[in-house]
């Protein structure tokens, strides 16, 4: 099962992390998703200057917003794009 971390941290809570997170639920909802991805909020991943900072399977991504929720969701989890 894939798992996806989102940190709701304070600097990542500042920086939008509500919003990515609803953005990956709602994406894992429209593509019938839910079952086969464990979607978790967790606290600071030691890179409050880089968020908001989600870990997918162990991959730390930092940077992550609402605009770049989709194209972070089509690349590690429908694997589609960079091959």
């Amino acid at each position: 099962m894939t798992k996806i971390a989102i940190c709701i941290g304070s600097a990542c809570h500042l920086r939008g992390a509500h919003g990515v997170l609803g953005a990956f639920s709602a994406l894992l909802e429209k593509y019938r998703l839910s079952a086969e991805i464990d979607l978790e909020g967790n606290f600071c991943q030691g890179r409050c200057t880089e968020g908001v900072v989600i870990k997918i399977d162990g991959e730390i991504i930092t940077h992550v917003s609402q605009e770049n929720v989709f194209a972070i969701f089509q690349e590690k989890v429908l694997k589609e794009g960079k091959q």
